[in-house]
């Protein structure tokens, strides 16, 4: 099924090259229809076809959905940056004309290549009944920071008065995520949650002899440290640092764009508690919760900062918003390390599971009989 659905997710091109070629499909309200409609006999072809052997999760239609979606926009990148030519001169004008900044490039070629990738690959997982609730929770994060930035973006930043109808069909690709990350988050775990021995001496072990947790404790303190000086910055904080900071280091973030700006503050209110919850998920033995919250954070950030670097590296970024060469390297490293951070905790989190696992009581623990309890069985030895 997930080949069958790249092939099809290629029609759109069809679709974007007639309407490029038609100029009475190029008024707003009429592409809002025609996108409108596009999206309606995606989902009924979807819909047809599987009738005879059914999805039995819902979230197959919106990946498949999207899947046709994520061309379209992997197209708008490519015809931006010259690339390709002939599909989506007429969106650029009265479509969503905000898609041609820095960081809607860089959001389309995330969606377009990555998020397509994701989608392809949750289709495979569906279709053969096996789980996927990882790499949903990591889309789903990816997908929410991804809209909920691009969306307060368009409507704080200067092409707040360029909003055309076409600009509401992106309230449906922030709805489904929140959606899909509310189904995910209350479906089971992939993993149990109760370990037994190896938990339990991965558990006594003092943060001195776990040097990685060392380590990624230190990111994660950078991390947010990092995060709370970019939130100021966007908050237009009078602090020298901060000025400091914007002229000489990042000055894109105060692009007029406004997605710099949206970005930081999202980080500031939102990623910051998580990552602080993530210093005390690594000292605190046990917290279960780990697990899902270090992928979703790692989709957001990691989204978040590919749209941001490649922002500010992009040409079409204006020369004043630009990093200044004698800080460009350390700017750049910054931020590579400040999107790989959480993705580092993440990876630790599924490698070895044991310090966030509850451990199983022991005979003569739970105060029952051991001979009722010979049938309880360590889920996780």
């Amino acid at each position: 099924m997930e080949i069958f659905v790249f092939l099809f997710s290629f029609s759109a091109l069809g679709i974007l090259y007639a309407m490029n070629t038609i100029s009475e499909l190029q008024e707003p309200y009429v592409i809002l229809e025609i996108g409108v409609a596009v999206l309606v006999i995606v989902f009924l072809f979807y819909f047809l076809i599987t009738r005879g052997n059914a999805p039995k999760d819902f979230l197959f239609f919106v990946f498949a959905e999207f899947s046709f979606t994520c061309i379209i926009d992997l197209t708008s990148a490519l015809e931006y940056d010259g690339i390709i030519s002939g599909f989506m001169e007429f969106y650029q004008k009265t479509g969503e004309p905000y898609l041609g900044t820095s960081y809607g490039i860089m959001m389309c070629y995330w969606d377009g290549i990555a998020h397509f990738i994701m989608y392809l690959m949750m289709i495979s997982r569906i279709t053969d009944r096996k789980a996927y609730r990882t790499l949903g929770l990591f889309w789903a994060g990816s997908l929410c920071a991804n809209m909920s930035v691009f969306i307060v973006g368009i409507v704080a930043g200067k092409y707040g008065s360029e909003i055309h109808p076409a600009f509401w069909l992106n309230f449906l690709f922030l709805l489904m995520p929140v959606l899909g990350a509310i189904v995910l988050f209350t479906r089971a775990k992939d993993r149990p949650l109760i370990g037994g021995y190896n938990a339990q001496h991965a558990q006594s072990l003092k943060l001195i002899w776990r040097p990685l947790d060392i380590i990624l404790l230190f990111l994660l303190i950078a991390a947010m440290a990092f995060t709370i000086l970019r939130g100021l910055v966007a908050l237009d904080s009078p602090l020298e640092a901060c000025s400091i900071y914007l002229k000489q280091y990042e000055p894109y973030l105060k692009d007029p764009v406004g997605y710099p700006r949206v970005m930081m503050l999202h980080l500031f209110f939102y990623a910051l508690p998580l990552l602080g919850a993530f210093v005390y998920g690594l000292l605190k033995p046990g917290c279960t919760w780990m697990p899902d919250w270090t992928i979703f954070l790692a989709g957001a950030m990691i989204q978040c900062q590919w749209s941001h670097i490649g922002g500010f590296l992009h040409p079409r970024t204006t020369a004043p918003y630009r990093i200044p060469s004698d800080a460009f390297w350390l700017v750049l490293a910054a931020n590579l390390v400040y999107a790989a951070t959480p993705v580092l905790v993440a990876l630790r989190v599924y490698s070895n599971p044991y310090f966030f696992l509850k451990i199983a009581p022991f005979p003569g623990q739970t105060g029952l009989p051991i001979s009722e309890e010979k049938d309880t069985k360590y889920k996780l030895k």
